[in-house]
């Protein structure tokens, strides 16, 4: 098994096994969980926006051989969200009050959570397979975003009428579905050129739109001070990691990916 296939599965589990921090919710209060809750939104939309803006756009535009050929593919990924949010009827849930924004019914939550987990996995493989870095702080990225919205998630079956195991198990089984997206990527790598190039671009709309349409309106919603000065610093310290990433490395794109064992290029 090459570095390159290792790596994705290991990030892959991780994020996915993000699902069972639900279990929170049985010894947390209420109360401190929702100020838990507001600073790990805050966090995560400074990771999503650090990551699109300092890692994925450099990416893109590095890649590309005009403006024409990389930036249409990161409006397609915010425009890809955007449907898949329309369609499935599912929005991203970050409280514990969050009938306004996911449909009742807890199946509905399961399987939008489960499209969106299929496209997080193609695109942590995606990001792997054009550098370890880049896969790294996808990673994180997708993490830390998948941390505050497990917990939303679980909440919301717990009110739609599920036990508390059950709860957890189907949120598993929902996060594991992002195997099939990097399964899906790694065959697509291997039989279409750039392939890779083209997700990376997506990964960049993806993020933004999720910081900018899902997390940051509900940002919005708190408006004591304090509260919102805790915010601030809290999403400077996600951009702040991943800016942090990117110290050290100049910035070059290998010619090829590691899925057959070959030694990965560095930036």
């Amino acid at each position: 098994m090459s570095t390159t296939v290792l790596a994705i599965f290991i990030s892959i589990t991780i994020v996915s096994f993000s699902s069972l921090v639900g279990v929170a919710v049985l010894s947390l209060g209420e109360r401190l969980l929702r100020k838990i809750l507001w600073i790990l939104v805050s966090f995560s939309t400074g990771a999503l926006l650090g990551n699109a803006v300092l890692h994925l756009l450099p990416e893109v535009a590095h890649n590309a051989e005009g403006i024409w050929t990389g930036f249409p593919m990161v409006l397609g990924g915010i425009l890809f969200s955007f449907v898949i949010e329309q369609f499935i009827h599912w929005r991203h849930c970050h409280s514990l009050t969050c009938e306004e924004h996911v449909h009742p019914v807890g199946y509905l939550i399961l399987i939008g959570d489960g499209v969106h987990n299929v496209l997080d996995g193609m695109l942590i493989a995606s990001s792997f397979v054009v550098d370890m870095r880049l896969g790294i702080a996808t990673t994180m990225a997708v993490l830390l975003h998948e941390i505050p919205q497990e917990l939303g998630d679980f909440a919301v079956l717990l009110h739609s009428g599920f036990s508390r195991m059950r709860a957890l198990m189907l949120n598993l089984l929902s996060a594991l579905t992002a195997f099939l997206g990097a399964g899906a990527a790694l065959f697509l790598v291997q039989y279409i050129a750039h392939v890779e190039s083209t997700l990376v671009a997506v990964a960049a709309g993806h993020f933004l739109y999720i910081a900018g349409v899902d997390l940051i309106p509900e940002l919005h919603k708190e408006t004591r001070v304090r509260w919102s000065l805790l915010q601030l610093v809290a999403m400077l310290a996600g951009i702040a990691i991943m800016f942090a990433m990117t110290l050290g490395h100049s910035h070059t794109v290998p010619e090829s990916a590691d899925l057959h064992g070959e030694e990965m290029h560095d930036h």
